[in-house]
Order: C-alpha cells, then structure tokens, then sequence
C-alpha cells in the first residue's frame, strides 16, 4: 500500500461526516457532516461505498484514508466510528469529524485539535467511546430565537441554500487542508475563513 510517508507518520486518516440516515433527513442543517464528506469523496473521485459497522463508508488505499458516514442516527455516532477507526489502526490524531453547530452563525467555520461536545449529541457519543483527543470541524448552522432543537432537523431557508454551496465547499477545502498539510494549517484556513452574506437573523456571534 502507497502510504505518502513523507506526508504523514501514521498509516490511515480517517474523515467522518455526522447526520441521520434517510431521505427526509438528507437535507437538513443536521446533515452538513454528511454533505462535506460526500463533497470530499467526490473532488477525490472516491465513488466505491459500502454499509459495514453501522455506517457508510469509502475507503481509498492509495492515500490512506477512510471517509465514514454513520448510519446510527447522531446520538450513537460515536459506535461505528471507534469501530471503523480501530479497524484501520487510526490514532486519535488521524481523525476529523465534521459536524453542525447551532453555536455558530451560519456561514462560520470552527477548527479545533480536541474539546469537549459542546451539547452535541453525535460528539457527545463519540467522546463517549473514543475520548476527546481528535480534530472536529464545525460548520455554524446558527440559533434561531426560538432557540429550539427543531433548528437542526428542518431543512434550510431559500436564502440559506443559496449560500450553502459555497459554505460546503469551504468547509471541504478546510477537510482537505488537514488531510495534506495537518491541524494547523486547517485551522489557520477554517478559522479565518469568511463566508458569503448570511441570513440576517444570524449575524450574531456565538460561543467560539
């Protein structure tokens, strides 16, 4: 197996976007995890899935990376994760996990290097099996002022999906920045990143 050593000093990497299986899930703001991931697979030609542990999953041997999509539903995200991340012998370092935030306007990107699950139930459940030492990428879906959980599994406004291309897309560079340059390079990008014009009942900042 082609392992890039020169790019890395571990084997595998592994990306997993989090959401909820099914079709009236697809396009809510509780699935942006999923659509980095399938964006990331598709600027790699990565096009081979299989359904294995509990998740969706495409592995490319040549690069050395593994992209997990976890068919549980978000609150036990964290089973088919540890299990696919023990499979390929991925450290904590290895892996990045990509998931909404209601914390965050929309439009905003949050890199961080480890932490805590903020209330998120899909980070709740992985820091539950896996411990917190791993990469999370957040993409701010923003609160609403009736600050209810609805938020999440509601599809995006017309004026969101005009912006959510590029969002997506950003979010995707920040996953492949990670990937072939590491954490801190990433950030730097993620971080700093500034999004198109955003609904305006987001604009306020949240907790970083």
């Amino acid at each position: 197996r082609r392992r890039n050593a020169g790019r890395r000093s571990f084997g595998v990497k592994l990306v997993a976007g989090l959401g909820n299986p099914g079709k009236e899930y697809a396009q809510t703001r509780h699935n942006v995890g999923f659509m980095v991931a399938d964006e990331f697979a598709r600027r790699l030609g990565i096009d081979r899935w299989k359904v294995k542990d509990g998740a969706r999953q495409a592995y490319d041997s040549a690069r050395g990376l593994v992209i997990v999509e976890p068919q549980t539903f978000m609150n036990n995200s964290g089973v088919p994760v540890r299990l696919i991340a023990s499979w390929y012998k991925v450290p904590p370092e290895g892996l990045l996990v990509v998931y909404d935030d209601m914390d965050i306007p929309f439009g905003k990107l949050r890199l961080r290097a480890f932490g805590g699950h903020g209330g998120h139930n899909g980070l709740r459940s992985l820091i539950a099996t896996m411990d917190e030492q791993f990469a999370r990428l957040r993409v701010g879906v923003g609160r609403p002022d009736s600050d209810s959980i609805d938020h999440v599994l509601a599809p995006f406004t017309s004026e969101e999906r005009a912006a959510l291309p590029s969002i997506v897309s950003a979010a995707t560079d920040g996953v492949a920045c990670w990937f072939d340059r590491g954490i801190e390079a990433a950030m730097q990008f993620a971080n700093t990143w500034e999004s198109p014009e955003t609904p305006d009942y987001q604009q306020t900042e949240g907790r970083p």
